[in-house]
């Protein structure tokens, strides 16, 4: 039983013919976005830390880089979580030596979170091998391409951002 109609389906056939089209663009935009996504869990499982654990490390190097502390809350709001779990998560980064706390310079009540130099390592290693291969993909296009390429990220991006969410039926 196809909800959608007869012939169409929501994951999408490939277009067929000579040339590919619009249909076989989205099928690779879902074949590159599942391939991230398994590579994201490897590094998750290799690093043995969570996608927020990791997100969370990624904003304390970029800060650390810039010269800015990052107290707890401010983290916590920039990953959307709560109180409770910034601390939970604060105290898993720090009991694998991946964060340190470290007195707030001029409020004496509060504590900035520092990455560890290895943290900086470990995550930069699990990176690089995909940053190098993705840059070398990038490189290898003309820039004719590459300005067909930023301009259709452009318009996808704008056509995610643009859906808005809605409960779907029989499960509110």
């Amino acid at each position: 039983m196809n909800p959608h109609g007869a012939g169409e389906s929501y994951w999408y056939p490939p277009a067929g013919g000579d040339r590919p089209g619009a249909v076989d663009v989205i099928n690779a935009l879902r074949e590159f976005r599942t391939s991230e996504s398994a590579m994201r869990r490897r590094t998750r499982s290799s690093a043995a830390m969570g996608e927020t654990d990791l997100l969370a490390l990624r904003y304390l190097i970029d800060a650390e880089a810039a010269g800015v502390g990052i107290r707890p809350s401010q983290l916590a709001a920039r990953l959307g979580i709560t109180s409770a779990s910034m601390t939970g998560l604060v105290d898993r980064l720090v009991a694998a030596g991946h964060v340190i706390r470290e007195p707030h310079p001029s409020d004496r009540r509060a504590v900035i979170l520092r990455p560890t130099p290895g943290a900086d390592d470990e995550v930069r290693h699990n990176l690089n091998q995909l940053h190098k291969r993705m840059l070398e993909a990038a490189e290898s296009l003309t820039p004719e391409e590459i300005t067909a390429v930023m301009n259709f990220l452009l318009r996808i991006r704008e056509a995610v951002d643009a859906v808005e969410s809605s409960p779907i039926a029989g499960l509110r």
